[in-house]
């Protein structure tokens, strides 16, 4: 099974009261993360089977908006294990119920997110150091209980590439 890791993207400053913090959306940088990202695993051609979202708006936005650029055409389906006080216990249990997919997209919230990536790719149970920023995304390779990294990328290293390849593809011209 592939995970794809998805931290949600920039949604400004949180809000004291909890309750609202929930509905705080994605900023307009959020939305160009989204952008990118999504493009970019377009280009790669990224399938997955199905995308699952923390129940916050930042998240299920930065779901949406994500899986429309890759071309994504499932139901979003929504997970209180994807929530910033969720467990790895409850994280574990989400991928035993998605185990039959060949791969998946999980969009969540740190630092818990970063937290499960770790423990997921660490062979010895310990926990691997990992930071995923705002609008990052992680492709792991599942075997059994433990898996394997084989990227991550963030929105600003999405965007340099994205700027140079335009740069680099604009025609030559020499004056004298």
């Amino acid at each position: 099974m592939v995970i794809y890791f998805l931290r949600h993207a920039s949604a400004g400053e949180p809000f004291v009261n909890p309750k609202k913090d929930e509905k705080r959306a994605l900023d307009k940088e959020g939305i160009e993360q989204c952008g990118y990202v999504g493009r970019a695993l377009a280009a790669m051609e990224a399938q997955v089977e199905v995308i699952v979202s923390s129940p916050l708006k930042r998240a299920t936005q930065t779901a949406s908006l994500v899986g429309n650029e890759m071309g994504y055409e499932g139901k979003l389906q929504i997970e209180n294990a994807l929530r910033p006080e969720a467990a790895l216990a409850d994280f574990r249990k989400l991928i035993e119920k998605y185990a039959r997919q060949e791969s998946i997209m999980v969009v969540g919230h740190n630092p818990n997110l970063s937290q499960f990536l770790g423990a997921i790719i660490s062979d010895s149970g310990c926990e691997a150091s990992v930071d995923l920023k705002k609008g990052a995304v992680a492709r792991v390779e599942m075997r059994r209980t433990s898996g394997t990294l084989h990227w991550c990328l963030t929105p600003k290293l999405l965007r340099t590439l994205y700027a140079t390849a335009v740069e680099s593809s604009r025609p030559k011209t020499s004056r004298k």
